[in-house]
């Protein structure tokens, strides 16, 4: 079975090789960048990747993303994502295609390296792999107001929007910084799958989510 990985931790990766050789799996290739890691999926056509969420440039969610990119050009090929995070927004996309040759295991929760290459075989093998807390978390998304996400602080803050201030008034009316006050509005578009886009405004977004005249 022959396997890319896309890690950008050097020692994970270096472990993850390890590990898939001392189990007679064939690791062809290895990236430490999403574009990277789909450029050798396309040149060595693996049977199976082993790939994390959170990648470079940004760490947010490039590794998931790249999977979605191979999940509708490479279909054949299994994938099992490996992360410290569920994220929920492109999880949920994931695995709303087609269930089979996906998983998705949360690192910390991998207690036995048996069980986890016996997953990476099985999705490899048209199966599926999912961890317990990734399913719980992506149905309690589906159940749950957008807007429940938010924090007491990040609430305030989106009704002080919603009121037409600029991020200095905001910081002036809560006695916070500047800087705060973007770091809970960027929060806000995260939590309300606002992600950047060419002609959309996402402050605006946010605020017809607040008064409930937004899209869910």
């Amino acid at each position: 079975m022959r396997v890319v990985i896309g890690e950008d931790s050097v020692l994970l990766r270096d472990g993850l090789v390890r590990l898939l050789t001392a189990h007679d799996l064939d690791v062809v290739a290895t990236a430490g960048d999403a574009e990277s890691f789909l450029r050798l999926v396309s040149e060595h056509r693996p049977d199976v990747v082993v790939l994390d969420v959170r990648m470079p440039p940004s760490f947010t969610d490039e590794g998931l993303r790249a999977a979605l990119v191979l999940r509708r050009q490479y279909p054949e090929i299994a994938v099992l994502l490996l992360s410290q995070y569920v994220e929920e927004r492109y999880a949920t996309e994931l695995l709303s295609g087609p269930p089979s040759r996906v998983g998705y295991l949360l690192k910390d929760r991998v207690a036995d390296v048996g069980d986890f290459v016996e997953a990476l075989r099985r999705v490899a093998s048209g199966g599926t792999a999912l961890d317990p807390e990734v399913v719980s978390q992506l149905l309690l998304r589906r159940r749950r107001d957008p807007l429940e996400r938010l924090t007491p602080r990040e609430r305030e803050v989106l009704g002080l929007m919603a009121e037409g201030r600029s991020n200095s008034a905001i910081a002036v009316a809560l006695c916070v910084t500047d800087s705060a006050v973007g770091k809970h509005v960027n929060n806000i578009f995260a939590k309300l799958d606002l992600p950047p886009a060419d002609n959309d405004h996402r402050r605006v977004l946010a605020v017809l989510r607040f008064l409930g005249v937004g899209k869910a």
